[in-house]
């Protein structure tokens, strides 16, 4: 066959499928929040609208033109949101798989050679590749799982854990438990079993989507352990045709990311080390050098019963143990081991804890600085407010910058995961 078949085109053309889409949140509830009907037209129901002249002035049409004009302000807002592009893409959507299940229909009839000649094979697994989920579900609908494999002999689970397809993947736990045992037994033409696979290196498109060394060492470990989660205990220390076991390819081949990974913790540990030490030099002195003078009876600070005084003790303090903690919390990152599997809870959680106090310890510290010019400056506004606010803006460009990365951390390392293991039975 001259060219790529019409299968193996569509295959090529993720934005023809929900799948394949890059949507933000809102925009996919949007998506599956609206209704279509596809439109069917006839000849035997066309109408045409007729508007008499003399009608214009009726109430009643004067009301219908009122809501008319309502209506198509809605739209324009609609339009504005983009409910309009969301729209015109979930029919492109649905016509495209209607085409694709015509296609697959098609194909269920066609014997090894002729899909061979239409190829079917280079289609899947290119959808594969592309993690298009609604092409690999109804071309293995018509066909057997391990009926399909590629010229390293590895069936579509197999590449989609090889190309970090989390889509793809997640389709197998939806595939009844005779299929699984197959799938999971299965070895390609080098002995390799899925939990090989898992062990090489993410392609660098994977890579690219995690903005550090130690997240994406993150993101292979817990592929790794997903995999290793559910393959046979024989596949664990099978030895594939260069006499590895699953474990020393993925060791082999992560070495180098590893240390890239220990490079980036030990610079942003040590980076984030000196405003750590530096907050708690400054809070601890604060705390022993208090405002004006103590009251020659007591002792005590003459300001005591004053609320901005407490406000600036407590801040103090809050920032004094926040800032401890972090510096502690950096410390245990730079005196690490940085084994591999440290990259995957105990660094993360590590780097969690530290930022999470810094950003406490440097918002309390504003808060200190705020309540100390209230004290000095005696309810003088007008000059606290400015100064608050000029003080306020390399705390808050810190946060602003950083915070990102704390959020990163936070959802690889605890949110509910790129796995789906309550996927319905589709096959």
């Amino acid at each position: 066959m001259q060219g790529p078949s019409p299968i193996l085109t569509l295959s090529r053309q993720p934005s023809a499928f929900f799948s394949g889409c890059q949507l933000w949140f809102w925009q996919r509830w949007i998506y599956h929040w609206l209704k279509l009907k596809l439109p069917i037209t006839s000849s035997s129901e066309v109408r045409i609208a007729v508007t008499h002249q003399h009608q214009s002035h009726n109430p009643k049409n004067l009301k219908i033109q009122v809501f008319g004009g309502l209506c198509r302000l809605g739209l324009m807002v609609l339009n504005f949101l983009g409910f309009k592009d969301i729209y015109d893409l979930k029919l492109r959507h649905i016509y495209t798989l209607d085409i694709l299940r015509y296609m697959c229909n098609y194909v269920s009839t066609f014997k090894f050679q002729q899909r061979d000649n239409c190829q079917v094979v280079e289609a899947i697994f290119e959808a594969t590749k592309q993690g298009i989920v609604e092409f690999v579900i109804e071309l293995l609908r018509v066909s057997q799982p391990i009926t399909f494999h590629n010229d390293d002999r590895r069936h579509v689970f197999m590449v989609a854990i090889q190309q970090r397809q989390e889509n793809i993947f997640n389709l197998f736990y939806g595939v009844y438990e005779a299929w699984k045992a197959v799938i999971l037994n299965y070895k390609d033409k080098n002995e390799n079993n899925m939990l090989h696979v898992a062990g090489e290196i993410a392609p660098d498109f994977q890579l690219a989507r995690i903005s550090s060394p130690a997240l994406q060492m993150q993101r292979e470990l817990q592929w790794f352990k997903e995999v290793e989660r559910i393959v046979p205990e024989w596949c664990k220390e099978h030895k594939n045709c260069n006499d590895e076991t699953p474990y020393e390819v993925f060791s082999k081949n992560h070495k180098e990311l590893a240390k890239e990974g220990e490079k980036w913790m030990k610079d942003i540990a040590s980076s984030f080390i000196i405003v750590g030490t530096l907050t708690v030099t400054i809070m601890f002195a604060v705390a022993f050098t208090v405002p004006w003078a103590n009251d020659q009876d007591t002792g005590f600070p003459i300001l005591l019963q004053k609320r901005s005084f407490m406000i600036l003790i407590i801040s103090d303090a809050i920032s004094f143990f926040a800032a401890s903690t972090s510096v502690l919390m950096f410390l245990g990152i730079l005196t690490s081991r940085f084994a591999q599997e440290d990259f995957h809870v105990s660094l993360p959680k590590k780097l969690i804890i530290g930022l999470s106090t810094l950003f406490i310890s440097s918002a309390t510290v504003m808060v200190s600085f705020s309540a100390a010019l209230l004290i000095m400056l005696q309810d003088r506004w007008w000059a606290i407010i400015p100064m608050v606010l000029m003080a306020s803006v390399p705390v808050t460009l810190f946060v602003w910058l950083q915070f990102p990365l704390l959020v990163e951390i936070f959802v690889l390392t605890y949110a509910s995961g790129i796995f789906d293991r309550k996927m319905k039975h589709w096959l």
